[in-house]
């Protein structure tokens, strides 16, 4: 018998920046959901409870192991294998994508039910977290793994990025980060009000230029060497607004209409001149 859990990644974030809570300012962040998975499998019978299809995914290992002391629990006699389409240090939430989808094949072997409650725990013991494993966006703190607030709008976007190259230690940035917000924090302010407004009127070219807004502050603490060329260009190219993975390496346009073949040709053209390849996707739920 084969169990697959299974958990979709991140271009990004739609916003990144300082929410105060009880007097401390914490990493908030509403992700923006990508189609793009990563796909934990079991295989029962196999020779390996040892895991050895994990070797390099110490943080599923970690996740296994705290799931099964939470249950009391014993794995059966099996195999484990991981497959993603998140290259990880990008900033498409792949560490946290197969977390998730490891806990959701437990789920499936065990004929479990974990509660959102019981997930966020795991997560807090491993890392500082996206939240992938939620079915709508979201304002969530990263490192408390709180969901501030669910919305009900659910926007969807065409999506044209490329990645810059190299990768980036999501972790090792916190600190940084929250320094940053420490000294930019009314411009953060403001635009967390916005998009919580444009949410909250299903204004989903609000939320784009708030996006674009969170990734020009960003600039300043992990900036993208395209963002100027996207800025120049963005009217030109009719984009609503630009993403950027603010602790990765990818930066794009949103737009919230069908792109046309000819402008798709265009935009290719564009981020060609500027020595990347682009990659073309649909993003929400």
């Amino acid at each position: 018998m084969i169990h697959t859990g299974i958990c979709h990644g991140t271009l990004g974030e739609l916003i990144q920046g300082p929410v105060p809570r009880n007097g401390t300012i914490h990493i908030g962040v509403v992700s923006l959901p990508l189609r793009r998975y990563s796909r934990v499998r079991f295989v029962h019978g196999l020779q390996d409870n040892a895991a050895s299809g994990l070797a390099d995914k110490a943080r599923c290992r970690r996740a296994i192991e705290l799931y099964l002391a939470k249950h009391s629990l014993e794995l059966p006699e099996g195999c484990w294998t991981c497959d993603s389409e998140l290259p990880s240090g990008k900033g498409m939430a792949s560490s946290t994508a197969d977390i998730v989808a490891t806990i959701r094949c437990l789920d499936s072997i065990f004929r479990q039910q974990t509660s959102l409650e019981s997930l966020t725990a795991i997560l807090r013991l491993i890392e500082r977290s996206d939240s992938v494993f939620l079915d709508r966006y979201a304002l969530y703190l990263s490192g408390r793994q709180e969901v501030v607030h669910a919305f009900d709008h659910e926007p969807r976007f065409e999506a044209c990025y490329v990645d810059e190259g190299d990768t980036v230690d999501t972790e090792t940035m916190g600190l940084a980060l929250l320094h940053h917000y420490q000294a930019r924090l009314q411009p953060y302010l403001r635009n967390l009000d916005q998009a919580l407004s444009a949410f909250a009127a299903s204004d989903a070219q609000g939320i784009a230029r708030c996006a674009t807004t969170s990734a020009a502050l960003s600039q300043e603490v992990n900036p993208k060497h395209c963002f100027e060329a996207l800025v120049h260009e963005q009217q030109g190219f009719r984009a609503d607004g630009i993403v950027v993975a603010h602790t990765g390496t990818m930066a794009g346009y949103l737009f919230t209409r069908k792109l046309h073949p000819t402008e798709m040709g265009e935009l290719s053209s564009f981020f060609d001149g500027l020595g990347h390849s682009c990659a073309f996707a649909q993003t929400g739920f």
